[in-house]
């Protein structure tokens, strides 16, 4: 999914409605004169992306996302293209805006015709066009249109979706029993939450966004909800370092966990934070891994210990606490996770936690200001004792801060960020980031730079920005499969210093 130049905040469903209405009631723009903007973005999208199309089949609902369809369909018609409608559902069901542009498209010489599911009776055409189901949509797919997008789907043509693919959930993300999986989405007025999240980045395809002419001052009317993340805006937040700096002024990290076995973790989230910018790094781990971090950065302080009151020197001369990496589920792993709670208070010491610091912190919850909470949604559901996370990732991740306090990141396609204030959504990285130690280095990441100073709630944005364009970055070089954690840091690092 292409994201440049788009947006900087999402809307749910109801935004929408609120951003349409102001903009027909209050600022005189027609509900049909939209539905001609959208068709005409549409018609240039088609022209730029295949201008070479000569056959085209639409396939139109009864709603104001029928509406636009109609419109295109006509548009393309006039401009000699064979074009067929398959009219789904019921016409005459149309409001007077949809009814209007029904009748502009019978005026033209698109064949319109009701759908079937049968395959010879849609043929083949050089572009599929979906306007069948907009952001409106609510409960699961009826049957017919269901057969409708089956049968967009089996077909082999690229497929233009119209604002949304049919049966996306705006809000969530969800597929709602059935959805288009779209070559490009042309999404109009105002980004839907649903196209960045959970099924959506998979059925969008390529994103084209277009305003529609509408008057900047609505967007100043209905709040949007949700911040779409940018590596621009984020990097304002980072500091510029004055040529007399020493190491203390950037903090000093402490990663803790590495049971034995797992010290793998424990290193890539150390290095993680040093390559974020950390001055000094310190890992406690399991002393049988102390020999190897050592040798594979020796920049690193280690300490390896078996009795957890041995980490209370260390705890005191950090500033940022990780805690969770490799740290396993044993009696040692308990005992760590309890001893660094009861040390760290909540005053300038900031937390991290992740992996299994978050597994043991679901067995017994207790709500802090000072920490950032990095769950996937399998560690989430733990957390909030309910396997409904992916149903509503924006609810979910509100939920986990309330309860939990502090920021939470709510990991997968479109992660999510909250810290009670700023809800912000990650449109970047790919499925070969699905890989072991991808977490150990992000939270890693986010230590190092809350050590230097930035606030919980920008730390995590920021971090979760570079770890994903990092990962962006290593799919462009040498393809997703095969990516590895530690590709990553690089990366990272260059991220960090956009002026090197």
């Amino acid at each position: 999914m292409a994201t440049d130049n788009l947006p900087g905040v999402l809307y749910t469903a109801a935004g929408l409605r609120a951003l349409d209405q102001l903009v027909i009631e209050e600022f005189g723009v027609s509900g049909l004169t939209l539905m001609r903007r959208a068709a005409g973005a549409c018609v240039r999208a088609i022209s730029c992306k295949w201008p070479g199309v000569r056959k085209v089949t639409v396939y139109c609902g009864s709603g104001n996302n029928a509406g636009d369809g109609y419109i295109l369909a006509g548009m393309l018609a006039e401009r000699g293209c064979e074009v067929t409608v398959q009219v789904v559902g019921d016409p005459g069901k149309l409001g007077a805006d949809g009814a209007e542009a029904y009748r502009y498209c019978q005026g033209t010489r698109a064949t319109l015709q009701s759908f079937s599911p049968a395959a010879d009776a849609i043929g083949f055409s050089d572009l599929v066009v979906d306007a069948l189901l907009g952001t409106g949509i609510s409960g699961t797919v009826r049957p017919e249109y269901g057969a409708a997008i089956k049968a967009i789907n089996g077909q082999s043509s690229p497929v233009l979706a119209v604002d949304i693919p049919s049966g996306l959930c705006a809000d969530t993300g969800a597929i709602l029993g059935h959805g288009v999986k779209a070559t490009l989405t042309v999404t109009f007025i105002g980004l839907k939450c649903g196209l960045f999240t959970l099924e959506g980045p998979d059925h969008v395809g390529e994103l084209i966004y277009d305003d529609l002419d509408v008057p900047p001052a609505v967007f100043d009317k209905v709040s949007a909800g949700v911040t779409r993340l940018t590596l621009a805006d984020s990097l304002r937040y980072l500091p510029v370092r004055p040529r007399n700096a020493h190491k203390n002024q950037f903090g000093h990290v402490l990663v803790v966990g590495g049971d034995e076995a797992m010290g793998g973790a424990v290193a890539m989230s150390a290095e993680a934070a040093l390559r974020s910018g950390a001055g000094l790094v310190s890992v406690a781990t399991h002393p049988v891994h102390a020999a190897a971090l050592l040798s594979r950065r020796p920049e690193l302080m280690v300490k390896g210990f078996t009795d957890s009151a041995e980490l209370l020197p260390l705890l005191a001369r950090a500033s940022v606490v990780v805690l969770g990496p490799g740290l396993g589920r044993s009696r040692w792993s308990t005992a760590v996770f309890r001893k660094v709670l009861e040390a760290v208070d909540t005053g300038e010491q900031q937390m991290v936690v992740d992996a299994d610091g978050l597994n043991l912190l679901a067995m017994s919850p207790e709500k802090r200001s000072n920490w950032v909470l990095t769950p996937h949604p399998g560690e989430a559901s733990n957390l909030l004792q309910d396997n409904r996370i992916q149903a509503n990732r924006f609810r979910s991740v509100a939920t986990l801060q309330s309860r939990y306090g502090g920021t939470v990141l709510l990991k997968g396609a479109g992660t999510l960020v909250y810290d009670g204030h700023t809800l912000a959504l990650c449109p970047f990285g790919n499925p070969g980031m699905s890989s072991a130690g991808m977490g150990d280095v992000l939270s890693g990441v986010i230590g190092g730079l809350l050590a230097q100073g930035l606030p919980a709630g920008e730390a995590t944005r920021l971090g979760v920005l570079v770890h994903a364009l990092a990962g962006d970055r290593c799919a462009a070089g040498a393809g997703e499969r095969g990516m590895a954690a530690t590709d990553l840091l690089a990366p990272i690092r260059s991220l960090l210093n956009p002026a090197a």
